[in-house]
């Protein structure tokens, strides 16, 4: 059987980006960033999303060889790392944020082997709604300067996620007109990321989240 052909872009990541997509629709998006980034791609070039609710940096790890290098993406771009914040704190699940990084680091590794795509990473954010979650910044926070390291060590554009919605946050009056709980954005939130991915990739999109709420 011949290889898929190389998709122009694939997203990866948590249910930020998965977004409530059909998984019996293998070319659905969802309906968050990813498919409003794929919109306006300028010559619409082939998208996949393969997000997946609920995902930890291990669950990516299992599933990376069907999900990501399958696909012999040319861009990838990944989002993870709030679930393993989150279920340190609702379900007792410790993820050291020292190994977190070492498994992150084995799968752009792999990556890089198999197909050395262009990279782009998205911090983990959390825009507490509740008291109780800026103590997960304990837990996030070192997860977050890990994907500032491997951006650097491997030449990977950095979206920077987390001060960009909690900034919005602070200029839109309240954390739930970006995220509904502190870690799934709004319609607003997913286009603040859309926006920002494609002025980072391309140099386009309005920055401003204006229509976000449609």
């Amino acid at each position: 059987m011949q290889p898929a052909a190389p998709v122009a872009v694939l997203f990866q990541g948590d249910s930020i980006t998965d977004a409530g997509r059909d998984r019996a629709r293998p070319g659905h998006l969802g309906h968050g960033y990813a498919a409003l980034v794929a919109a306006a791609l300028p010559g619409r070039p082939a998208v996949l999303n393969r997000g997946v609710a609920g995902d930890r940096i291990t669950d990516l790890r299992d599933r990376w060889a069907a999900d990501t290098l399958a696909h012999r993406p040319q861009l990838l771009s990944l989002l993870v790392g709030v679930n393993d914040t989150w279920r340190r704190y609702d379900s007792g699940l410790p993820s050291p944020a020292d190994a977190w990084e070492d498994e992150y680091r084995a799968l752009l590794a792999r990556t890089h082997a198999h197909c050395a795509p262009r990279l782009v990473l998205v911090e983990p954010f959390l825009v507490p709604v509740t008291p109780e979650q800026w103590a997960w910044r304990e837990d996030l926070d070192p997860r977050i300067h890990a994907v500032r390291r491997l951006a650097a060590e491997h030449d990977a554009l950095l979206l920077a996620a987390d001060g960009l919605l909690n900034q919005a946050a602070r200029t839109a009056g309240h954390p739930t007109l970006i995220t509904t709980d502190g870690v799934h954005p709004t319609p607003l939130g997913h286009r603040l990321l859309a926006d920002a991915w494609l002025h980072l990739v391309t140099g386009s999109g309005d920055g401003d989240g204006d229509g976000g709420a449609a």
